[in-house]
């Protein structure tokens, strides 16, 4: 047994293992609060949480959005609980409260051999580990060039997405009623082929998302640089055991000149050493040195010029521009689009709270930059009339938070929020094209007065007889884009009837040239 060194912090003392174990006790409690706030986000049971909390406190969420819009969104200011920490303790977030941090080390747990030299070689520090750091650069370089990417792979967004697009839906099939209709995600297999993959990782290499991709861990890796505080090591009793580095989770050389921008501040090497070798604090006069940042200046700058040239290049080859941009319908209350792509981080808490499952995450329907953004795909489900949850969960602004009367059109607002407008293909429409009645679209839209009216026709069907039919027509002014009509068509494959974005609220140029 290894002797249990203690610290004096003011009055309390404090064993090694006690301090692993209130570790354990913290990254247990934010991992069960961030499942919690993913179970309770539905709209029987919101009941006032903060959903977006974890997406808040997210600094990376805040650096990319302010770099993008030059604006910092009002709940990312709760990111300085991370930012300020950090200055003074080190990088704490990733093994104390960063969710995908915490799956990463559970998933790392026996996937190390038994041997002691199979130990210190899984977590000996790589060069490899530098790439997270280009990773970032070319972020925020595009961030800077207007295009918010961060949301691709940043842990918090990532981690979120993931559940909300694969892994609650898998559990809800299981029978555990997460959500109240059976929800369908467009792209679904392959984020959860993504995230199965990272936690795969972790059996070749412990941590390996941590260590060499995260974008968020090598930005605060950048900031505990200058940490006040950091893991220190006493060469006079250092008898180079190599001990530490049986469960460091950072790969961060606790036996030799410490890296400050590795370490995950998880107290493990502090338990493992025999001698009392190591502590947390202030350095001593027989204190080892540290590594500065490890990062090549000129692949540094490689990553940089990359950046500036490829990013222009993709936005110009596919995107919304050059695609049909009528099939990119947005959230209600969402931004213009091109602000709305300089918010966005594709987390989906948006299609989380939506309760028709109408949001989706796109593919390449706004291009790249669109990709796993929330558009609307009415086959699916349609914009129920009056909720606004979307807006109530988006944690940077993307979504505006609107009130029931302001998407409504109710007083004191003069006009609905509109999404789009509705056409009807007459050639699929029956009472247009198989002189068969129905009525569904009017029925259901919610309008009123309803935008969709009937003019009766009489028609002669082919054996001669004269029938009567209400044929459908669409009045643009009225029409709000909801997407009800197309989704309870009762045409199978393609709907009689589609929303376009032509004619929303949110941009001055889509319009149809044919209202007046």
């Amino acid at each position: 047994m290894y002797p249990k060194h203690r610290y004096n912090l003011g009055a309390m003392k404090i064993t090694l293992p006690g301090l692993r174990n209130i570790r354990r006790l913290y990254a247990g409690f934010f991992l069960g609060l961030f499942f919690f706030f993913l179970v309770v986000a539905h709209f029987r049971r919101m009941q006032g949480y903060d959903i977006p909390f974890f997406l808040e406190l997210d600094p990376l969420v805040a650096l990319g959005g302010f770099l993008t819009s030059q604006t910092l969104y009002k709940g990312m200011i709760l990111s300085l609980a991370i930012i300020i920490p950090t200055l003074f303790l080190g990088r704490f977030f990733c093994s104390w409260v960063c969710p995908l941090g915490i799956l990463n080390q559970i998933f790392s747990l026996g996937a190390i051999g038994p041997r002691l030299s199979q130990r210190y070689q899984a977590n000996a520090y790589r060069p490899m580990f530098r790439f997270k750091y280009y990773a970032l650069t070319v972020l925020l370089v595009v961030a800077l060039g207007g295009g918010l990417q961060t949301g691709l792979l940043d842990p918090i967004a990532l981690v979120f997405r993931s559940m909300v697009v694969s892994g609650l839906p898998l559990l809800d099939t299981v029978g555990l009623g997460i959500y109240s209709n059976k929800p369908i995600f467009q792209g679904g297999l392959l984020v959860a082929v993504i995230f199965l993959a990272i936690l795969a990782a972790n059996r070749w290499l412990p941590r390996f998302w941590c260590r060499v991709v995260c974008p968020l861990g090598a930005f605060l890796g950048v900031l505990s640089r200058w940490s006040v505080f950091g893991i220190q090591r006493d060469v006079e009793k250092c008898n180079g055991c190599n001990q530490c580095l049986q469960s460091c989770q950072g790969g961060c050389d606790p036996n030799g000149e410490w890296r400050r921008s590795e370490c995950h501040l998880c107290m493990n090497c502090l338990e493992h050493c025999p001698e009392g070798a190591l502590h947390y604090g202030r350095p001593k006069k027989t204190s080892s040195v540290h590594q500065p940042l490890d990062v090549n200046r000129r692949r540094l700058l490689e990553t940089t010029v990359g950046a500036i040239t490829v990013f222009p290049l993709m936005r110009h080859s596919v995107s919304a521009v050059t695609l049909d941009h009528s099939a990119v319908i947005r959230p209600p209350g969402s931004l213009a689009e091109e602000d709305f792509a300089k918010r966005c981080i594709k987390c989906a808490a948006c299609m989380r709270v939506c309760p028709t499952s109408v949001l989706q995450p796109a593919w390449l329907e706004g291009g790249f930059e669109g990709l796993w953004t929330p558009i609307l795909v009415n086959r699916i489900g349609y914009c129920e009339h009056h909720c606004v949850l979307c807006g109530q969960v988006c944690p940077t602004g993307a979504i505006r938070h609107l009130a029931v009367n302001e998407k409504t059109g109710r007083s004191p607002f003069a006009t609905p929020i509109r999404l789009g407008t509705a056409f009807f293909d007459h050639g699929r429409c029956l009472p247009w094209a198989m002189d068969v009645p129905c009525i569904v679209c009017e029925e259901v839209c919610p309008t009123s007065p309803k935008a969709i009216w009937y003019r009766p026709a009489t028609v002669t069907n082919r054996d001669g007889r004269s029938i009567t039919l209400k044929q459908p027509f669409v009045k643009p002014d009225l029409c709000i884009g909801c997407g009800i009509c197309e989704n309870k068509c009762p045409v199978a494959g393609k709907s009689a009837v589609r929303v376009t974005s032509v004619g929303e609220s949110r941009s001055a140029t889509n319009r149809m040239l044919l209202i007046k």
